[in-house]
Parts: C-alpha cells; sequence; structure tokens
C-alpha cells in the first residue's frame, strides 16, 4: 500500500493499533481479525521481540489491504531497522528531531509523540506527517481541544486512553486520529486464540468514530 492511500486510511477510519508484546505466532490472525473488524491501520512496536521479522511478514500477507508501521522508534538505528523490514511508516513516543528529518528525507511518513506546544510546534517544523499527542490519557480531551485553538493546522493523533465510549469525543476535540493499544489489543484474548474478540472490539470502535 503506497504513501496516499496508507494516509487515507487514516483519515477514513481514524484509528491506529498498536501491537506491543504479541508473540509471532498470533500476528496474522490479529492482522486478520484487525482487518475483519474494520481497523486496517496497524503498528508493531520495535520493543516488541521478533518486531521486525513480523513488518515484513504481514508486509507480504497484509500490504495490499492494510496500513502496516513500526512504533516506538527511538533512534535512528532503530528507523532505519523499520524501514528496511519494510515498515509504510514510522511512530515514536519522543521528538528526535534527527529521526523526523530522516523519515521525511526517505518519503517515509512519521508520527512523532510531543507533549507540549513547544513540542508540537518543533515536530511538525522537522518534517512530522502529524503529530502524536502522548499521553493523551493523562492530558485528556480538554488538553487537545485547547490545543486546537493556537494549532489546529497540525493534525493530531491522540495515543493513550482512548476507548470505544470516548472515541467519538478524541475526534470532536479535533484530533486527526487516534491509536489504541492494550483496550484493542488484549494480550489476554490473543493468547487464548479469542481473535473474534478483536475483531468485535475493532469493529465498535469504528463504529463509534464516525461523528
Amino acid at each position: 500500500m503506497n504513501r496516499e492511500q496508507g494516509l487515507q486510511l487514516v483519515e477514513q477510519t481514524r484509528i491506529i493499533a498498536i501491537v506491543r508484546g504479541v508473540e509471532q505466532q498470533h500476528i496474522t490472525g490479529v492482522a486478520q481479525a484487525l482487518l475483519d473488524g474494520g481497523v486496517r491501520v496497524m503498528e508493531i512496536t520495535l520493543n516488541t521481540p521478533g518486531a521486525t521479522t513480523m513488518i515484513a511478514q504481514l508486509q507480504k500477507q497484509f500490504g495490499e489491504q492494510m496500513y502496516i508501521g513500526a512504533g516506538t522508534v527511538l533512534d535512528i538505528d532503530d528507523t532505519k531497522k523499520a524501514i528496511e523490514a519494510g515498515a509504510s511508516y514510522l511512530v515514536t513516543p519522543n521528538i528526535d528531531e534527527d529521526v523526523i528529518r530522516y523519515a521525511a528525507e526517505q518519503g517515509i511518513p512519521i508520527f512523532p509523540g510531543a507533549m507540549t506546544p513547544t513540542e508540537i510546534v518543533k515536530a511538525w517544523k522537522a518534517g512530522a506527517t502529524a503529530v502524536k499527542i502522548f499521553p493523551g490519557a493523562s492530558l485528556g480531551i480538554g488538553y487537545i481541544k485547547e490545543l486546537q485553538g493556537p494549532l489546529n493546522h497540525i493534525p493530531m493523533v491522540a495515543v493513550g486512553g482512548v476507548s470505544e465510549d470516548n472515541i467519538a469525543q478524541f475526534i470532536q476535540a479535533g484530533c486527526h486520529g487516534v491509536g489504541i493499544g492494550g483496550s484493542l489489543v488484549n494480550l489476554k484474548e490473543i493468547t487464548a486464540g479469542n481473535y473474534g474478540w478483536i475483531k468485535d472490539k475493532a469493529a465498535r470502535l469504528v463504529a463509534n468514530a464516525k461523528l
């Protein structure tokens, strides 16, 4: 899936599934469940054992249907590893301007994590595709709304604290999208092989995200 198609998917579904700590034997089942539930954008965090192998595998199996990226990208070495594995986009928990600029030079969309207005503007000026507002659970929806006043020209993706009960509020507050981890990619259900749970949860999130 090319850059434009992927970014359109983020805009359409508004949801990025954050896959952290999932074992390789389960990754295909998780991806299929997310796809069946309508969530077609997922990131594999690089602190997941075997992450680069899983990214490469998912690109082969689902690359035409899903937008597959790498998360928890911390430095240039991580960036290069993720791109070599075939990650279509990158997500970071922090601001590293070298990483942002390198991704932009390579034509790879990047969503760096930021908290303060200063960090958000710095990330945007360095070449961020959109800025991840993190930690979203601690900052809250009201904080997102306040940021929209002076910074509504910068696409923002909220990560942390997003649920099926409040996802619509995050979108209404001005978020370009949201990232959802453990409440969607539930390791207990995955270990039990209950991929239907993931599918149903994804479907409810997608339905509730529509304004």
